[in-house]
């Protein structure tokens, strides 16, 4: 009985040190200017107003920055979908000499932080041109070392024998890769997509680099403009952050049951 509550109240604290910084966003995003700063202020706003996100367009191209968010984050999403299921099916299904070396050289690069590569990638888009451009943004974003791991154990889940049968059938590797594995990875597939696609819209070290006028700029980068010299808006930045928050919700909302399966058929907890 005692170890039961004990967990309970384990579970309660990591809900609410969860949940309660989105709580203090939301309640942030709704308080008038006039409340901001002040010692004695209501722990709930009152009166609540709507004026922070009234003020969103006025105080900087809000729209702009989401629409450029959401083509990266969805251009970046199905290019990371399309290059590690082909990668994963190569790495399960094809045998070729060092093709074990290769796939470890591909899981080393996931220990190396972006950090550190910043520099000379950004040297490479400027030799290329793609400074301040969607390719310079989506280019580095198109292969995931950590999709490919995840499909190619989603494909290696799957029995040989499906590919022997649609081999006897005159299927080549295109049409089994298509036709016949790719729809039984759906849940991994979907899962992934999720993953890639919050990463792509939460990322902002990037994007702050090659992104260097207004027009590229994403809504993380957009959002870090709000920050005065010598004062913040902060219910605005709230209200951004309430709303860049949504989309992401949403696609985890509508894909939750095929995130579960996913997690649950690739064997990855973590």
């Amino acid at each position: 009985m005692s170890r039961t509550i004990l967990r309970y109240a384990a579970l309660t604290i990591g809900a609410i040190a969860m949940v309660g910084p989105f709580v203090w966003m939301v309640l942030t995003s709704v308080t008038g200017d006039t409340q901001l700063g002040r010692v004695d202020a209501p722990l709930l706003p009152d009166p609540a107003t709507v004026d922070p996100y009234a003020r969103l367009g006025d105080a900087f191209p809000f729209w702009r920055f989401a629409a450029n968010s959401i083509g990266v984050a969805v251009a970046s999403t199905l290019l990371q979908l399309f290059t590690s299921a082909t990668a994963a099916y190569a790495f399960s299904r094809l045998r070729f000499r060092g093709s074990n070396l290769v796939f470890l050289l591909y899981l080393a690069t996931m220990m190396i932080p972006m950090q550190v590569i910043i520099v000379p990638l950004f040297i490479e888009m400027r030799y290329l041109g793609l400074v301040d451009s969607y390719a310079g943004l989506l280019l580095p974003t198109v292969v995931s070392s950590f999709g490919v791991f995840m499909l190619r154990q989603a494909f290696m889940a799957l029995p040989k024998e499906l590919d022997e049968a649609a081999y006897v059938d005159g299927a080549g590797h295109v049409r089994v890769f298509a036709q016949v594995l790719l729809p039984l990875v759906a849940p991994a597939l979907a899962t992934f997509a999720v993953f890639a696609f919050m990463s792509s819209w939460n990322a902002f070290l990037w994007p702050l680099v090659i992104a260097q006028t207004e027009a590229h700029m994403t809504l993380p980068v957009g959002l870090s403009l709000l920050q005065g010299r010598y004062s913040t808006a902060w219910n605005v930045v709230m209200a951004g952050s309430t709303v860049s928050v949504l989309p992401i919700l949403a696609l985890y909302v509508f894909a939750q049951r095929y995130v579960v399966r996913g997690i649950t058929f690739t064997g990855i907890k973590s």
